[in-house]
């Protein structure tokens, strides 16, 4: 499936309250060979039947779905919520986090590897006035962001690039990584678990950020607290590479525990 231009993320770009709704319309759609109406979309999110045609009209203009006579099917199963309609999600913690990690970061000459992820673009965000960085990425979507800022050095790896995350993955991807040593790493994550550590959704970007996590000096772990506890296909990093974790109060204090238990230092954001 290809990967939407820039001009077609710009122009799909949903609100707050439509991308919670486009969300839900994929999940409604995930199960395979499954059709669902029109009729049954307006009922399910009461909303009105040009509402869902619209939706399902930027939906498979993005390759997301499949239109049919009165309804819409997904073209292929997805456990990962597209990376345009993640923004939305927990949109408040996620900038407390990156306020937090933007703390831990010395100043002065300084280098950082940032994975994909909206939790890590939040947290280049936070950094992008500073001075003196170094910023090595696989994400496009954090590279455009940050690349225009000259007081920021911004090193973008090659790779393929992943249609649901716009990540570079694969070889180039871990070359690049494993040519270059930072001091720390931030690693956005899809779960992170005493039981299996930091996961993702895909084993070639688990492997891509393995690559960073083993040359950096420090990893830390960003996740809102709806991943804490999770745990989902692909490793990414043991709990024996993680230094810390930068959650928020909404994650199972239970979890928390038996990571910091494992010797991650826990910092946990007020919502």
């Amino acid at each position: 499936m290809r990967a939407p231009t820039a001009a077609e993320l710009s122009r799909h770009a949903p609100s707050g309250k439509r991308s919670q709704r486009m969300r839900d319309i994929l999940a409604l759609l995930a199960v395979d060979d499954v059709v669902v109406s029109i009729d049954e979309l307006t009922e399910r999110l009461k909303v009105s039947a040009p509402t869902i045609r619209r939706d399902l009209a930027d939906l498979d203009d993005l390759g997301l779905v499949l239109r049919t006579h009165g309804g819409a099917r997904a073209i292929e199963a997805r456990d990962e919520v597209p990376v345009r309609f993640r923004d939305t999600q927990f949109r408040e913690a996620k900038r407390r986090i990156a306020m937090r990690v933007a703390e831990m970061i010395p100043a002065g000459p300084y280098a950082i590897a940032l994975s994909g992820g909206t939790t890590t673009a939040a947290v280049a965000k936070e950094l992008s006035n500073r001075s003196e960085l170094t910023i090595v990425t696989n994400s496009l979507t954090t590279a455009t962001e940050i690349a225009s800022r000259p007081n920021l050095q911004v090193i973008m790896t090659g790779g393929l690039v992943r249609s649901t995350s716009f990540e570079a993955v694969g070889a180039l991807a871990e070359n690049t990584f494993s040519a270059i040593n930072v001091g720390t790493a931030i690693l956005g994550t899809d779960g992170i678990s005493a039981q299996g550590g930091a996961t993702t959704h895909d084993e070639r970007e688990a492997r891509t950020n393995l690559a960073m996590v083993r040359h950096a000096q420090r990893v830390i772990v960003v996740a809102d607290g709806s991943k804490v506890g999770r745990v989902t296909l692909a490793r990414m990093a043991d709990l024996g590479q993680i230094h810390d974790l930068v959650t928020d109060s909404s994650a199972d204090p239970d979890e928390l525990e038996r990571l910091a238990a494992a010797d991650i230092a826990v910092h946990v954001v007020a919502l």
